[in-house]
């Protein structure tokens, strides 16, 4: 006997049974109904137990991961990412690029006995994302490890506290790429929303991933969250010669929702202090000897070779992501450590367009956006007049 006849006969029952639905008259009245409350109340309570043992059979019987999708679904992710898409990323870790008009200015150059971090940005001029081009080298790291801990999504929720939820939603095993759904949280900020395909290349002694965002049937959009529309990042994982080290060279370029230039000096200000936590945690990776969290079935087991026709075009390619710093930079560098009167008043107007850009920054917290830029610049610059001022002081004695 099924759930659905159980059901039946219990209702039949309970139909069938005079004393639910006589008045209650007299004390034999009253306890007859207050029996029959009862018994309606467990009939209520059976009824919602049995439709949620249906509910969790059926759950049960369909895949979470939908590894086995229709081939019409299957044929659609298999083209989200392509070799098209290495050829670009290949080009782009080159900066090969035909476009005479981009003009890449440094952002930032740190080292310190285990890491060395350089990054450099570039403005579209057809008014696109901020494009980022940046090169991390770890000691006594190999490019195996460091792929496994950079593709590792378990791990990170451990150690990046900006990553609050992250699944993987979908794996097509022909192609071998993988798409999930990560949810990030920054601070005064609505939490963004990532739903990203991603697949993995094996090169001569290199690793290759490219990412890019999609749609998925299985994550709707969502008011909480602010969906990012635009996403382009990839890199390129290998061992720097003649040393026990390796280095993550990386291409990156996305919409979040935040105004452009408030997003460049957070992430010029924020971004070494997170390589440093990154260190720190591949370190630890690599103490316990940790194997990849996560499903088993995933881009980093299905990875793909590089074609033939892309691997000779990899072997040309050298570094040049900003580790030499050019004698503009060195000359903005200079000009930072000694600040005029020319600066001050930049800082100034900086300051002005931090509280209009701040409120743009967020949905919901444009104000107190605005007030915290406002008091990070004020402060900024009055640490700069202090040392000024101090400069002036020991120069005149």
């Amino acid at each position: 006997m099924n759930s659905g006849d159980i059901l039946s006969n219990l209702a039949l029952y309970f139909s069938s049974f005079e004393v639910f639905f006589r008045r209650p008259y007299g004390d034999d009245g009253a306890f007859c109904y207050c029996c029959a409350t009862v018994l309606t109340l467990i009939f209520i309570l059976l009824c919602q137990i049995i439709r949620k043992v249906r509910f969790f059979r059926h759950a049960s019987s369909s895949p979470a991961v939908s590894a086995s999708q229709s081939p019409s679904s299957q044929s659609r992710i298999s083209t989200l990412v392509s070799d098209e898409d290495l050829k670009d990323l290949i080009e782009k870790l080159g900066e090969r690029s035909d476009d005479d008009t981009e003009i890449w200015e440094d952002v930032i150059q740190k080292s310190n006995p285990r890491v060395s971090y350089t990054a450099k940005c570039c403005k579209p001029q057809d008014g696109g994302p901020v494009k980022y081009l940046s090169t991390t080298v770890f000691e006594n790291c190999s490019p195996e490890v460091l792929r496994d801990f950079y593709m590792d999504n378990e791990y990170r929720k451990q150690w990046d506290k900006t990553v609050v939820e992250h699944e993987q939603l979908q794996v097509d095993s022909s192609s071998g790429i993988e798409i999930g759904r990560t949810i990030k949280k920054f601070p005064l900020l609505t939490p963004r929303e990532y739903v990203l395909a991603w697949r993995l290349w094996e090169g001569k002694d290199k690793f290759y991933c490219f990412i890019k965002e999609c749609d998925h049937s299985m994550v709707p959009q969502q008011r909480k969250y602010v969906r990012v529309s635009y996403f382009r990042s990839g890199w390129r994982i290998r061992k720097v010669p003649g040393r026990d080290a390796c280095e993550i060279h990386m291409f990156h370029q996305e919409d979040a929702g935040l105004n452009v230039e408030m997003a460049k000096l957070a992430f010029s200000r924020g971004i070494w202090s997170y390589v440093c936590k990154m260190d720190s945690a591949l370190r630890k990776y690599i103490g316990t000897s940790r194997r990849p969290q996560g499903p088993t079935v995933s881009a980093v087991s299905l990875m793909k070779k590089v074609p033939s026709e892309l691997e000779s075009q990899t072997d040309d390619i050298t570094n040049s992501s900003g580790t030499i710093i050019t004698s503009e930079g060195a000359k903005r560098k200079k000009l930072l450590r000694k600040p005029s009167k020319k600066q001050v008043a930049k800082g100034l107007l900086l300051v002005g367009g931090a509280v209009g850009s701040a409120v743009c920054l967020s949905r919901g917290h444009s104000a107190l956006g605005a007030k915290v830029a406002l008091a990070y610049f004020l402060t900024k610059l009055r640490k700069r007049g202090a040392q000024q001022s101090q400069t002036s002081q020991n120069a005149g004695i």
